[in-house]
């Protein structure tokens, strides 16, 4: 988290710089969209090779700012220094602005000091609606990423949660619906099987079997950039990250896979390694976007 004394030009407005992230192929908020040209669509902003740091924070009059910088590698080490709880000054130079714009689309739990509270600028101020965070109290796309990425934060907490003594030997989860469909992981990732025959077999695919099948077209089809991430993990392994049309998936390439679905608020699916899913994991890790 940066300093609140850490103060930014916005449009000849002094910002007190709260936080920052970034938003670049490999590494974007999730809550903005399932890949990374549509998380830039979302800000009104071209989808650059280079990708862009998002610093948030507070004008004078305490209002909600995202101004977006095209210095990546400035935000970048920041970010790094804070999280190892150093400080560090964010100071982009103004010709690195690319565009301040009102609100926030993350929901931040601090405050500059001496300003009055976070509040949304004026409309006179901002020529389009303020960003801001999804709801807490309903469930979509947004939440689903969400949920995704507290599950790639806390992998160790949610993989203690499982048995493996409650997976079969295909990877199906013993007495569950998600179970029934994970049991047909080995047709929907076989190299040698047709998209053809999965579709033949059950028409049309639905829960984890659908998302397996989609997942799987991503490596003879690749998806637009940022669907699928790979990231460090503990050991030789990496954490996998992949989303589509209504679902989210997180694994390790080491180990079983998560599912989120649109259609089932607030579950989480684990899906066994099986015989199969470890070549789809390496497979799509093969092809993911990773952190320079």
């Amino acid at each position: 988290m940066a300093g609140t004394d850490d103060v930014v030009a916005a449009e000849d407005d002094a910002l007190y710089v709260l936080t920052a992230v970034l938003l670049t192929p490999a590494k974007f908020p999730s809550v903005l969209g399932d890949d990374y040209p549509e998380a830039c669509a979302a800000l009104g902003l071209a989808p650059l090779a280079a990708g862009y740091g998002l610093v948030l924070g507070q004008d004078g009059a305490g209002a909600r700012w995202t101004v977006v910088v095209d210095d990546v590698s400035l935000v970048a080490v920041a970010i790094a220094s804070w999280d190892c709880g150093m400080e560090y000054d964010l100071s982009p130079d103004e010709r690195s602005v690319v565009a301040a714009l009102p609100g926030w689309p993350l929901a931040v739990a601090v405050a500059a000091p001496n300003v009055p509270a976070p509040h949304d600028p004026d409309p006179e101020e901002a020529d389009q609606k303020p960003l801001s965070p999804p709801q807490s109290d309903s469930w979509g796309p947004a939440q689903r990423r969400l949920g995704a990425d507290e599950i790639a934060l806390q992998w160790a907490a949610w993989r203690e949660q499982i048995d493996d003594a409650d997976f079969l030997s295909d990877g199906a989860e013993k007495g569950s619906a998600q179970g029934e469909d994970a049991a047909q992981e080995g047709e929907d990732t076989r190299p040698e099987s047709s998209d053809a025959d999965i579709e033949a077999d059950q028409d049309p695919l639905t829960g984890i079997r659908r998302v397996l099948a989609e997942a799987r077209a991503y490596v003879s089809t690749p998806p637009p950039l940022g669907r699928v991430r790979s990231s460090f993990a503990s050991g030789e392994a990496r954490t996998l990250r992949a989303d589509g049309p209504g679902w989210s998936m997180v694994a390790r390439t080491d180990d079983i896979a998560f599912v989120l679905l649109d259609e089932e608020p607030g579950e989480v699916l684990p899906v066994g390694r099986g015989p199969e899913l470890p070549w789809l994991l390496d497979a799509l890790d093969k092809m993911a976007v990773r952190p320079v």
